[in-house]
């Protein structure tokens, strides 16, 4: 080959990657923004929801007692759910899709629910009869009434949060398709759930324990309502489903091994969870409700802006051909763009 025609194979090869750079970080942009709407949707019905909660339960023992139950079976929304089950499936899915394998990905996308609902059953299971040994481990401060709502509560909202782990599977698919606005948005049927049972049970002039109680039930309802909202999307756009708990399906051992270490990443940040929960069940009554008011609170800045743009540019990072410059573009544009959100809201604090 002549130096000549080199030169002229390596501009097309640069003018092929810069295309493919601008292209599909102006979709990440687009992306970003649609997942950015439905968080900012669903944190402001969060905040609606805890508004409402601490508008009739405020920091009392029933407070303390429902905190705790959503916080103990959180183990299997954090480890099995959205950051774990992103992580570990939508790369090996949407590699599938990007290389026309569409009836291999209906198999991995099938075989991938169903180990995930033959797990989540096992978890809920063993939460519905270990209740309170794990309530006593977790919230060694509770004692007497606090401790036995707690336990009612955990066997209560359990379920409603294994059906979110199938929430999160539905997320992976939509998102794997660029459908990103319905999934982000659907925990607003969530929280609404609480809020109606809530409501409801205020205006029937409930007991403080009662409306707690018909909180967790909203939270069980609300957990399989959003999955049921997105389900009909993921069989629109999934037409090669086909639900079994194989692991012999193709890409299954390749989502297993990636699952490890992002359950290993999630375990960390899950550990210290309980670490908080643990520390404040000792300290006076409310301390474990004012926690999770606050913690609403302090993570909408992270879901809006740093969430939105990891969850836009994963699948089409996925899809993308290995090519160092094409994913260093998408990489430093979406941090570029996280710093410069996180740098306009320290500007706005400074000037007031």
């Amino acid at each position: 080959m002549s130096a000549e025609s080199g030169r002229e194979a390596e501009g097309e090869i640069a003018g092929e990657v810069s295309t493919t750079a601008r292209g599909p970080t102006a979709e990440g942009a687009r992306s970003a923004a649609v997942v950015a709407a439905g968080i900012f949707l669903s944190r402001v019905s969060g905040l609606v929801r805890e508004m409402v909660l601490a508008g009739f339960l405020a920091t009392g023992v029933a407070a303390d007692a429902f905190r705790a139950a959503i916080r103990i079976p959180n183990l299997l929304q954090n480890l099995l759910g959205e950051g774990s089950l992103s992580a570990a499936f939508i790369p090996v899915y949407s590699r599938m899709r990007a290389e026309g394998r569409e009836q291999d990905a209906g198999r991995l996308a099938g075989a991938v629910a169903g180990l995930l609902a033959a797990v989540a059953a096992l978890l809920v299971l063993v939460a519905l009869f270990a209740a309170e040994p794990l309530t006593a481990i977790l919230a060694p401060g509770f004692s007497g009434r606090a401790h036995e709502l707690t336990v009612d509560f955990v066997r209560i909202a359990t379920a409603g949060v294994g059906a979110l782990v199938l929430s999160a599977w539905c997320l992976g698919i939509l998102n794997s398709h660029g459908r990103f606005f319905l999934p982000y948005v659907a925990p607003v049927v969530w929280n609404l759930a609480q809020v109606a049972a809530v409501v409801a049970a205020a205006v029937a002039h409930w007991t403080e324990a009662d409306l707690a109680t018909a909180a967790c039930w909203g939270v069980l309802v609300g957990g399989f309502a959003q999955f049921l909202v997105q389900l009909p999307s993921v069989l629109r756009v999934e037409r090669c489903l086909v639900v079994s708990p194989s692991t012999r399906a193709p890409g299954v051992r390749d989502v297993l091994r990636r699952f490890g270490p992002a359950v290993l990443g999630r375990g960390t940040v899950q550990v210290m969870a309980y670490v908080d929960l643990v520390l404040a069940s000792l300290l006076a009554v409310g301390a474990v409700a004012a926690l999770g008011y606050a913690q609403v609170l302090y993570m909408l800045p992270i879901s809006l802006f740093a969430m939105s743009v990891a969850a836009a540019e994963l699948p089409a990072l996925s899809a993308t051909p290995r090519s160092l410059g094409v994913c260093g573009t998408r990489v430093g544009r979406g941090l570029a763009g996280v710093l410069l959100h996180a740098s306009h809201r320290r500007l706005l604090r400074a000037g007031r």
